[in-house]
């Protein structure tokens, strides 16, 4: 760092101090006799944009005061025996003085004479005093009236005999949510308020301007996500602005309330007095000597006492509560997590612990801000939900949040799925299907943001699986699963269900055992039903026992290649162009039951209810062959037998091998049905025949 001496005048002695090269412009601009603590702040506010360049100009003066300030005690140390040298030599003028107060007595009379004319002179200087500096705020806002047409882009009102009161950059809020639209800049005079908006080259585009007296400003309570924020009434409707800080934000409440009442303020003047000037406050000796009287104990002392943090810290959580108003969360964390690592190694300057509190409550802040917008995520889509958590959950992982994201992540992922449910219905599209790609895609995406180091998140979303499949198990008995349907729909139901159910075993989530025992009670219910129902109607038709004729060719053929495609093949029982050596009950049995074996096969891949189906199966393959014809017709005994025959060695093997080639599971319950039925088959009864006599012989 370049480094500059600089010599100060202390008591009529000279001291040498040393300072940084950046800080020489400052002291000399101080050190200058004509220096004006009004113009120059004017000057600063002019050259500096936003209170960001200000808060570096304040650093630099405070810097440069304090620097001054050690250096005179420092100085007045060392030379501590002048002092006292100094104190006798004041002692001795006063025999002096008190000989010069009998000489100035002398000129009293004098000068008292001289009074009256020099009264009219301090008057006349008076007011060229008052002109001059009327004049010099004149020029000063025909600079701002000049910078403000140069600066601001698009405005073309008149500022010529307006004055310049306050400008600075400012962020404009929506009034519902408190999100930030766009970034402002205000410049206040004392009639007009203009509004522009911040490009993002920083040039300002003029918005819209306003009359202070026309509006309205009201102070907003600092809330947990919104701090340094201001509602400005406007013509147009209510405006929410927010500040960088508590001291900007209090600079705009007090200078629009001076434009607000600039005319009245103008009237007060011109009627009050003449101002008068200030009077100089007497010095207390015995304050003076105690800050003289300093020790070198003390001065170390006092400087550890005083010692500071590093700049950045003092004001971290001003910026963070900036960061969060402005939605730079990343930022935010970093700098959050900057401090805590800070803090962790050194807590020993000034206002630690009060900054470590802050801090704390700054990252509560956070985690609230972020868990607000992760659970605004929702939406019809599951992707987009996914995709637009992924920023805030990211965030919350890293600042070790990961339970809460976790939980308020799948809450947000159950309203999505169950919209998107409710959306299949109403379109009659597959629900089961969408179902599981959207648990799919929820474990995917939970799995990636939530590493194998925090098992309690991946318990959550097992638990959350296990609750979503639940509810989807509860639809499906709602609405496709109900009373009184064929056991066709409720196959192709879960066969629909079962496969994309055992994809996700791909992912390492295997939820069919929990999915077929929560369906398993009102599935065995409905088939139960099923089978009650399919009893009833065998036997009740009144079909003769005779062969079955189709009548044309085409109708055997289209009987045939049906039959075919069920499994089994037709064509031996086949006599002449149309026949079909069977009853047309058998034959009708017969495409059903193969019909049947198969849905009860597609659910009998579930061991759970195996049994039941192969019941079903067995009942009704028992009840067409314990069929009786009626007594009161002339029926061939050989007819009958050889249908009866027919469902025990053709139709009853056929079904066994597609009830195990579709469910992988022996149907030992059916199997036992064909070896009783072979055992109770008995031989063909012989066909009465006439016997003819005669006497011939």
């Amino acid at each position: 760092m370049i480094v500059e001496q600089l010599i100060l005048k202390v008591g009529g002695h000279l001291f040498l101090c040393l300072y940084p090269a950046n800080m020489t412009d400052i002291i000399k601009e101080f050190d200058n006799p004509n220096f004006s603590v009004e113009k120059y702040t004017k000057q600063l506010v002019k050259e500096c944009v936003g209170g960001a360049d200000l808060q570096k100009k304040k650093k630099e003066i405070q810097v440069y005061s304090d620097k001054t300030s050690s250096t005179l005690k420092k100085s007045v140390y060392a030379n501590y025996m002048q002092f006292i040298e100094t104190a006798k030599e004041i002692s001795n003028l006063e025999s002096e003085m008190t000989q010069l107060s009998l000489l100035l007595h002398d000129q009293h009379n004098i000068l008292s004479s001289l009074t009256d004319e020099k009264n009219g002179v301090t008057i006349k200087s008076n007011e060229s005093a008052d002109r001059e500096g009327q004049t010099q705020e004149e020029v000063e806002n025909m600079h701002a009236t000049r910078a403000v047409k140069e600066m601001v882009h698009g405005y073309e009102g008149n500022l010529e005999g307006k004055t310049f009161l306050n400008e600075g950059a400012l962020t404009e809020l929506d009034s519902n949510d408190y999100r930030p639209i766009q970034r402002v800049f205000f410049l206040l005079f004392n009639d007009v308020l203009i509004v522009c908006k911040v490009k993002h080259d920083k040039r300002l585009e003029f918005l819209v301007e306003y009359d202070p007296k026309k509006i309205a400003v009201i102070n907003i309570k600092d809330l947990d996500g919104v701090k340094n924020a201001i509602n400005i009434i406007t013509p147009d409707g209510s405006k929410i602005f927010q500040s960088i800080t508590a001291a900007g934000k209090a600079e705009w409440i007090e200078q629009l309330e001076v434009a607000f009442r600039w005319d009245q303020q103008q009237k007060k003047a011109k009627k009050g007095p003449a101002p008068q000037p200030p009077k100089a406050k007497p010095i207390n000796a015995s304050t003076s000597e105690k800050s003289l009287d300093i020790s070198p104990t003390e001065s170390t002392a006092h400087k550890v006492e005083e010692q500071m943090g590093p700049e950045w810290i003092q004001s971290a959580t001003d910026e963070i509560q900036t960061f969060i108003a402005q939605r730079h969360f990343e930022e935010a964390e970093a700098l959050i997590k900057r401090c805590q690592e800070f803090l962790g190694q050194d807590k020993t300057f000034k206002n630690s612990a009060e900054i470590e509190d802050k801090i704390k409550q700054l990252e509560k802040q956070l985690t609230d801000v972020l868990l607000q917008e992760l659970s605004k995520c929702h939406a019809r889509n599951l992707q987009v939900a996914l995709r637009s958590s992924r920023r805030s959950l990211q965030i919350l992982v890293d600042m070790g949040k990961a339970r809460q994201a976790c939980g308020t992540l799948l809450k947000v992922c159950s309203i999505a799925l169950r919209t998107s449910q409710r959306e299949a219905r109403k379109n009659n599209a597959e629900i089961s299907e969408l179902f599981f790609c959207d648990l799919a895609q929820v474990a995917s995406a939970f799995l990636l943001s939530f590493d194998a180091r925090q098992p309690a998140c991946v318990s959550a979303l097992v638990v959350w699986c296990n609750a979503e499949l639940q509810y989807f198990a509860g639809q499906l008995k709602k609405h496709y699963l109900t009373k009184g349907s064929h056991l066709e729909a409720i196959a192709k139901c879960m066969e629909g269900v079962r496969k994309p159910c055992a994809k996700l075993t791909e992912i390492g989530l295997d939820l069919q055992y929990h999915l077929e025992g929560l369906l398993r009670a009102d599935l065995e219910e409905l088939i139960n039903e099923s089978r009650i129902r399919l009893l009833e109607t065998i036997g009740r038709t009144e079909d003769p026992l005779q062969p079955f004729n189709l009548q044309t060719k085409s109708n055997l053929k289209r009987l045939l290649m049906e039959l075919d495609n069920l499994g089994i093949d037709m064509r031996p029982h086949t006599t002449g162009d149309t026949w079909v050596n069977l009853t047309q009950s058998t034959l009708n049995f017969t495409r059903h039951y193969l019909q049947l074996t198969n849905h009860c096969a597609y659910l009998s891949k579930s061991e759970a209810l195996s049994k039941s189906c192969q019941c079903l199966l067995k009942d009704l393959i028992t009840a067409q062959y314990s069929v009786k014809p009626d007594p009161n017709l002339s029926v061939d005994p050989n007819f009958v037998i050889k249908n009866k025959q027919y469902l025990s060695d053709e139709l009853l093997p056929i079904a066994i091998s597609n009830f195990r080639r579709i469910s992988g599971i022996n149907p030992e319950i059916i199997r036992n049905v064909d070896i009783m039925h072979k055992q109770q088959q008995a031989a063909p009864i012989p066909k009465k025949r006439s016997v003819y006599q005669t006497d011939v012989f």
